[in-house]
C-alpha cells in the first residue's frame, strides 16, 4: 500500500509541476491525487473508522486554511474594487530609476506582508505601467517586484500561503516570525536592489505619453478610496492580534471582520443605484476571488494528509536527518527546490514529516523553512505564485527572467540565509 500511495504523490506532483506544458490545470491533478490516494488507503486499511477519523481532522486544518484564504483574498478584491491601492502608488513620484526601483521595492516588501505577494505583486506591476514607458524597464521592475513580494510574505503571518499555514498549525506565532525573519528578508531584498540600482544608475525615468489604468477602472471617490483601504489593511493587520487575545483559529477573525466589511460597504453604498454600487459589492468580489487556487489548496493538502497519516513523511524526514544530517541543509535545498515545484506542497509535507514534540513552535526549523519556503520562489518565475502572475502580466519569457534576474534572487537567498543563522545563533 505504502509503495503505491508514494507512486500516486510522486505522479500528481509532477502533473502539478508540469502543468504548463501537459496544459492540465493544477487544481485537477491536485484534486485527482487526493481522491485516489484517500480511496486507496481506505480499501486497503481494515480499520474504516480510523480512516474516517483522520479524514475528518485532515478536513478540519484543511479548511482552516481555505476558509482564511477566501477572507483575505475577498477583501482585497473588495479594496481593489474601490481602488483603495491609489492610495499608496499615486504618492509615488520619482524622475530617477534608481529611485523609483528603491521606492517600489520597499513599498511591494511592506505591503505584500499586509496583504500576500500574489495581490501585491498584480498591483505594483499594475502601478509599473502607469509609470514607465519601457517594457524593458519594466520587465526589471516586475523581477524586483517578485523577489520583494516573496521577501515581504516570509517574515508575515498574512504574508504568504505557506507562511499562513505554518501559523495557523501552530509551528510559527506571530511575534516570533515577524522577529525572527524579518532581517533576514530584508537582506534578500536590499542586496539585489543595491545590484540593480548600480545597473540602472543615471537613467531616467520615462513615462508614457497617456495615463491608462489597466483593468476595468469604476470612479469611486477619495474618501470611498481611503475607508475601504484603511478597513481592509486594517481587518488583515488585526487577525493576529484577535487570534493573540481570544486563541481562536485565525479564520474566524477573518470571517467577522470579513462581515464587518461586508456591512460598511452596503451601508456606504445604499443609496446609489443598484448597476452604480454592483461591481462595489462583496457579493460581486466573491465573484472574483481565484477559486482555482483555493481548490488546489484542498486537493494538495488533503493528498499530503494520506502521506501524513500513513507515516511515510517522518519516514522520509528520518531518512533525510541520516543521510544529510543537518536541518539547515535540508531546510535550504527545500527552499530551492521551491523554484521548480510549488512550495505549497513542500511545506505541507514538511510540516507533516517533522514532530513538533522535537521541533516546538518557533524552533529553528519552522522560521528557517518559511524564510527558504517564501524566498526560494523568487529564483525561478515559475517557482511562486507572485512570478506566475509577472509572467501572466509583463509577458516575461522564462529565460530572460533567468539571464536577468535568477542570479539577484539566488545571490539574496544565500545572503538572507547566512543572516538568518548568525542571527539564529546570536540570540537562541
Amino acid at each position: 500500500m505504502l509503495t503505491a500511495l508514494v507512486v500516486i504523490f510522486v505522479i500528481a506532483y509532477a502533473a502539478i509541476a508540469l502543468e504548463h506544458p501537459l496544459k492540465v490545470n493544477k487544481s485537477a491533478s491536485a484534486l485527482i491525487g487526493a481522491g485516489l490516494l484517500w480511496t486507496i488507503y481506505a480499501l486497503l486499511t481494515s480499520d474504516h473508522a480510523l480512516v474516517g477519523t483522520q479524514l475528518n481532522e485532515s478536513l478540519a486544518s484543511t479548511a482552516q486554511i481555505v476558509f482564511f484564504l477566501m477572507g483575505a483574498m475577498t477583501i482585497v478584491e473588495v479594496v481593489d474594487a474601490h481602488n483603495g491601492f491609489e492610495v499608496i502608488t499615486s504618492r509615488i513620484r520619482t524622475t530617477k530609476l534608481s529611485t523609483l526601483m528603491w521606492l517600489v521595492g520597499f513599498v511591494t516588501f511592506f505591503l505584500s506582508s499586509m496583504l500576500d505577494n500574489l495581490t501585491t505583486t498584480i498591483v505594483m506591476i499594475s502601478l509599473m505601467k502607469k509609470l514607465l514607458d519601457k517594457h524593458e524597464d519594466r520587465l526589471f521592475f516586475a523581477g524586483m517586484i517578485v523577489i520583494a513580494a516573496n521577501a515581504g510574505g516570509a517574515w508575515s503571518p498574512i504574508g504568504d500561503v505557506t507562511t499562513t499555514m505554518l501559523w495557523i498549525g501552530g509551528q510559527i506565532t506571530t511575534l516570533a516570525i515577524m522577529k525572527g525573519v524579518f532581517l533576514a528578508s530584508l537582506v534578500n531584498l536590499i542586496v539585489p536592489l543595491l545590484v540593480v540600482s548600480w545597473m540602472l544608475k543615471g537613467r531616467e525615468v520615462v513615462s508614457p505619453l497617456k495615463v491608462a489604468l489597466s483593468g476595468n477602472r469604476h470612479k469611486t471617490t477619495p474618501f470611498e478610496q481611503n475607508l475601504m483601504f484603511c478597513m481592509g489593511l486594517g481587518i488583515l493587520v488585526s487577525v493576529p492580534i484577535f487570534k493573540t487575545i481570544t486563541h481562536l483559529p485565525p479564520f474566524m477573525g477573518i470571517l467577522f471582520g470579513l462581515g464587518i466589511l461586508w456591512m460598511v460597504g452596503e451601508l456606504l453604498h445604499s443609496k446609489k443605484e443598484d448597476e452604480v454600487k454592483e461591481h462595489l459589492t462583496l457579493v460581486h468580489a466573491l465573484k472574483h476571488i481565484d477559486m482555482s487556487s483555493i481548490v488546489f489548496f484542498i486537493g494538495i493538502l488533503l493528498s499530503v494528509a494520506t502521506l501524513e497519516h500513513t507515516h511515510i513523511l517522518t519516514s522520509l524526514a528520518e531518512w533525510l536527518d541520516k543521510t544529510v544530517g543537518r536541518q539547515d541543509v535540508i531546510v535550504t535545498i527545500i527552499g530551492m527546490v521551491s523554484s521548480i515545484v510549488d512550495n505549497v506542497p513542500l511545506v505541507a509535507a514538511s510540516m507533516g514529516m517533522y514532530n513538533m514534540t522535537l521541533n516546538p513552535p518557533d524552533s529553528f526549523l519552522w522560521e528557517f523553512m518559511a524564510y527558504c519556503a517564501g524566498t526560494g520562489g523568487s529564483i525561478l518565475i515559475i517557482g511562486s505564485a507572485a512570478g506566475v502572475a509577472a509572467m501572466g502580466l509583463e509577458k516575461i519569457h522564462f529565460f530572460w527572467y533567468v539571464k536577468r534576474i535568477s542570479g539577484l534572487a539566488l545571490i539574496g537567498y544565500f545572503c538572507g540565509i547566512a543572516v538568518y543563522i548568525i542571527e539564529n545563533r546570536m540570540f537562541h
